[in-house]
Formats: structure tokens, C-alpha cells, sequence
């Protein structure tokens, strides 16, 4: 019965953290069940072979302004747990990761505050029916040595449809990286798995084309997903929020990784002391080993609030997740500030969108593209672009350097289909050229007219 503020007042006593008098380089604090929290989750501590499983007592949180009025029972239990690891001195322990709620965890790295999050798996997300949330039910961690720098756990993950066992491998640092092995078998068929996905939300930034009541410029956690291609090409794809569900789908086999990124850090460009939405890492998840044919799917879900997860990602396996079947998929999970995993090419660093004439039917699209080689060139360089839609037409196609930054700016008007009734999504596709040689990432978008 708590509500958000009574069960936020539940802390664990950072004296009781385990392994907090052993010295030892990470130690473990759990969460209490109550509000949303209400699974019980078994917590184990593996030390050389033997499990233990982790007592619950009342006795191990300060319950702040909460009062009840009757004694909490002694096996009330856990609802999930969390990290903490010296980061920036060897005294001071730093959160780094929280497994918390159905199969969802967070992580970070030197720097970095909570915004996205990751998921163990995705059953039927995005489809015209309920969603399945698979839980992590139990956890298994080994007792990391005095000298370590990684820590490792297990987890048994179970729904009405599916079951899985995976491994976790944590690597604090500069950036945070988490090291996947999961095992699926499936109980029951199920129309759409979504493997490694990412939950984030997109509130309004520089390309929203409506007008937002807020004083602050971007209110976002992510502001694009980044695809690598298994042919080798780098895809940029920016998020937006819109008055509708949009779906997008990107087809591919044995693709290099996918992650919904965040290129802007300029505070200046969120204004927000409190949420430091600048400080918010991007996640990539780099597929280890073939994964085969599939997709990677994108879901940018209406919102009308900050508080809402609104986009999601995952990859979806061509083979059908079937009853009896068993997949295994591994895959390292990055949570960063920098873009050392992106492309060495040019990039896209933003998209804006506005009226091209007083009628408003022609839309203005501005893309700025960044990168050491783009910088090199010279404004007087012969630097064009391919420009493609799915409907509509494109005019005013302009390509030239910025000279106040040294960045390239792309700008074009398209013109949609005047008598589309269904005011269809328009896809649209660019990249910029030196003649055949190209430049940059694929910047991708999709307009909408409602």
C-alpha cells in the first residue's frame, strides 16, 4: 500500500552492506518490497562453491517517516539489490548498478547518473496485447576476492512463457560494462521476443515540432539509436516523441550491435540541475558471436511526461520463439558519455525541423554532421549529399560548412503527398558524399504529419 514517496523513505543500512568489514572491493545492499516492488526475489552468496542465501531482517533498513501497525514479518523478504564499488577514491563506494522490478537493471560509470535501462528479455512488446513481464526471481553472486575488478552473478529469470539462466559480469570503471549469457527456453510460443532491450525516454529536444510548455530546451535520456550493421554500415536513427505509436523496423544478420545513444552533453542545451540529463550515459549493446538473421526494432510510444519510459529497443531473432525451443544469445552491454564505439566517420549531432514556408505544408529538415575528417575540409570542398523519402518530394537540397563551428550542415524541404488521407509516416535517408566515396553514418528519420 506505500506510495513512490513512502517507499523511497525504505533505505538499507549502508553499516549492514555486505561484505562491508571484509574489506572487500564491492560490497551489496538490497531493496525492500513495498509500492511497485512486490516479487519476492532470492538473493544467494556463492563462496568457493557453496551458496547461502542472503537473510532478510527488518533489522537491515531504516524506514524513515513510515510507520505500521503491526510488526513487519520476519520473511518479508527482497525485492532486488544493488552495487556499490570505490569508483573515484578507495574509501568512498560509488552505486553502480541496480537490479530492480520485473527483469530491469541499471548501470554506470565514472561520472555518469541513472537514465536509461536495460532488460533481461522482452516478450510481446509492442503488440496489440499485453506485454509479458519476465522477473528475475533469484540471484546467485560470487565473492569477489580482495583484489578484484569484476564482480559475477547469476540469475534465474521465469514468466508464464519462457525461463532463462543467465550470467552477469560487472566492470566498473570510466565506462561500466556488463558481460551477458543468456540461456532461453521457451514453455509456450510467443509471437515477438526481444533480445537485450533497452528502455529509455524522449520527452522533447531540437527536432519536436510542436510546441512544448517548458522552460528547459531537451528533456531526454536518449537522443538516437545507433545501429552497426553487419555489412558494415553505421546507422543513425533520432528519437522523437510522437502523438502516436511509431514502430520502426531495420532489418539485418549478424549485425556489429545496436544502443540508444546520447550524442548531446551540453548542458546548456538541458538546463536541468536536478535531473543533469547531460550526464546520462548511452548504452550499447555489442553482439558477441553470430546472432543470425533479425532486427532490430525501435518503439517511440506518446508521452506527455518526463516520467515515462517511452522508447524501447531490442533485437527480434528471425527463427520463431517456439514452444520447447532454446536460444542462447551473448552480448556486452556499455554504458558510456563518450562515442568511442561509434563510427570513425562523420556523425550526425543534430536534426532539426521546422516550417519551410508560411503555410506550413513544406517541412524544413536540418541535419549537422560531425567528425575529425569533416573538420579537415575545406568550405570551399565539393561536398554533396544522397537524399532519398519513401513519399513526398525533396527541393532545396543544400550541403555547405559551418563555418562558426566547423561542422557540415545538410538542409532540405520536403514537400509530403498532398492527398495522403492517412497521413502516413515519410521515411527518409541521408549521407554525405565526396563524390562516390562517403563520408558519413546513415542519418535516418521518420516524419510525421500527425
Amino acid at each position: 500500500q506505500l506510495d513512490y514517496d513512502q517507499y523511497r523513505y525504505i533505505l538499507y543500512k549502508a553499516d549492514k552492506a555486505l561484505w562491508r568489514d571484509e574489506g572487500l572491493p564491492f560490497q551489496i545492499q538490497a531493496f525492500h518490497r513495498g509500492f511497485m516492488f512486490k516479487d519476492r526475489v532470492v538473493i544467494n552468496i556463492v563462496d568457493h562453491g557453496a551458496a547461502t542465501r542472503l537473510a532478510y531482517s527488518p533489522e537491515l533498513f531504516d524506514y524513515g517517516k513510515n510507520q505500521f501497525p503491526t510488526p513487519l514479518p520476519a520473511d518479508l523478504g527482497f525485492a532486488g539489490l544493488r552495487f556499490h564499488y570505490p569508483l573515484r577514491k578507495d574509501d568512498v563506494y560509488d552505486e553502480i548498478a541496480v537490479f530492480l522490478g520485473a527483469s530491469y537493471f541499471r548501470a554506470v560509470g565514472l561520472g555518469q547518473v541513472y537514465g536509461l535501462s536495460a532488460r533481461g528479455l522482452a516478450v510481446d512488446t509492442g503488440l496489440a496485447k499485453a506485454e509479458e513481464f519476465p522477473i528475475f526471481r533469484e540471484f546467485w553472486i560470487e565473492k569477489p576476492a580482495k583484489d578484484a575488478s569484476s564482480l559475477t552473478l547469476y540469475a534465474l529469470m521465469d514468466s508464464q512463457s519462457v525461463t532463462g539462466a543467465y550470467r552477469f559480469t560487472l566492470r566498473p570503471g570510466m565506462d561500466m560494462t556488463v558481460d551477458v549469457i543468456s540461456h532461453l527456453y521457451f514453455r509456450k510460443t510467443v509471437e515477438r521476443i526481444g533480445i537485450a532491450p533497452l528502455t529509455s525516454m524522449f520527452y522533447h529536444g531540437e527536432n519536436t515540432d510542436r510546441f512544448v510548455d517548458d522552460f528547459r530546451p531537451e528533456v531526454h535520456d536518449s537522443d538516437g539509436l545507433l545501429l552497426g550493421r553487419g555489412t558494415g554500415e553505421w546507422v543513425w536513427r533520432p528519437l522523437n516523441s510522437h502523438r502516436q505509436l511509431r514502430i520502426s523496423v531495420f532489418k539485418d544478420q549478424k549485425p556489429q550491435g545496436f544502443g540508444l545513444m546520447k550524442r548531446d552533453r551540453v548542458f546548456d542545451h538541458y538546463q536541468d540541475l536536478d535531473a543533469q540529463y547531460h550526464r546520462r550515459p548511452s548504452a550499447w549493446v555489442e553482439a558477441l558471436g553470430d546472432w543470425g538473421p533479425g532486427a532490430v526494432y525501435l518503439l517511440e510510444i506518446p508521452s506527455d511526461a518526463e516520467k515515462y519510459d517511452n522508447i524501447v529497443s531490442y533485437w527480434v531473432p528471425d527463427p520463431p520463439a517456439a514452444e520447447g525451443k532454446e536460444f542462447r544469445y551473448d552480448y556486452r552491454l556499455h554504458f558510456t558519455l563518450d562515442e568511442a564505439l561509434s563510427p570513425k566517420g562523420g556523425k550526425a549531432i543534430a536534426t532539426r525541423i521546422g516550417a519551410s514556408e508560411a503555410d506550413g505544408i513544406k517541412r524544413k529538415i536540418v541535419g549537422d554532421f560531425d567528425g575529425p575528417s569533416l573538420r579537415m575540409l575545406s568550405p570551399k570542398a565539393k561536398i554533396g549529399a544522397e537524399v532519398s523519402a519513401s513519399t513526398g518530394k525533396i527541393a532545396n537540397l543544400v550541403v555547405h560548412k559551418n563555418e562558426e563551428n566547423g561542422t557540415w550542415r545538410l538542409s532540405f524541404d520536403l514537400e509530403p503527398v498532398a492527398d495522403d488521407k492517412d497521413k502516413n509516416p515519410v521515411e527518409l535517408r541521408a549521407m554525405l558524399l565526396s563524390g562516390p566515396d562517403i563520408l558519413t553514418e546513415t542519418w535516418v528519420y521518420q516524419w510525421n504529419a500527425r
